[in-house]
């Protein structure tokens, strides 16, 4: 699914990471784990095209794409309810038999993110949990094969972070959907994290996931 062969990225002078090695897998769950500054998010956007790197290798298909963002407040009054802000993420057609799918798309995504029952809920009025599920609902629509999810459980509730992941590794287990879940989260890497890449020192390494500590998440990058 991913390959990547010494990835080295620099901003001029500066060595965001070197010699990256590694590979993911068909249905893994993967989380990316580090100290802040240590090059998760700079690789990230690499493999979204967002970014060039320096030199090395990476073979994905950006295409099959889907991208789950960190928490981000929405004001109350904001006019799109929780059904009309998923369908953003699809290209306006005048054609009436696209429409005609595209309503049914949004219905199936609609019932795998769990959102039907409160698809005409404004979305300012709508919990954490639930702007986070229309976000992801919003990811899934072009039916993305790698799901990245990037800090996207920061500033929820534990209960709400829990409902998120399960939600994420029954996608995960049901579809064969390959997730990268980028946390600062030790709990969350612990239970729902199948391995651990772990930046360290400008480089990366595999951590089995039952090895993964807290100071990790707290070493300078």
């Amino acid at each position: 699914m991913i390959e990547v062969k010494n990835l080295t990225k620099r901003f001029g002078k500066q060595l965001v990471f070197e010699n990256l090695n590694f590979k993911i897998n068909d249905g893994d769950f993967i989380s990316l784990i580090g100290p802040n500054g240590s090059g998760k998010t700079t690789l990230v956007k690499i493999m979204m095209g967002l970014e060039k790197k320096t030199s090395g290798e990476l073979k994905i298909d950006k295409q099959t794409i889907g991208y789950v963002p960190q928490f981000r407040n929405i004001d109350l009054d904001y006019p799109l309810d929780i059904e009309q802000f998923v369908r953003l993420n699809l290209k306006f057609t005048l054609s009436p038999k696209k429409r005609c799918e595209d309503n049914e798309q949004i219905k199936t995504i609609l019932e795998k993110t769990k959102l039907t029952e409160i698809k005409k809920r404004p979305l300012g009025l709508a919990s954490g949990g639930e702007k986070q599920k229309a976000y992801l609902a919003q990811s899934l629509l072009n039916d993305p094969r790698i799901l990245i999810l990037d800090e996207s459980t920061a500033s929820l509730d534990v209960e709400v972070k829990m409902q998120l992941m399960d939600l994420v590794k029954e996608l995960n287990e049901k579809y064969n959907l390959t997730v990268i879940f980028i946390t600062h989260d030790y709990e969350l890497t612990k239970k729902y994290t199948s391995r651990a890449l772990f930046f360290k020192n400008k480089t990366i390494e595999e951590v089995n996931v039952s090895d993964v500590s807290e100071d990790m998440f707290e070493m300078r990058g």
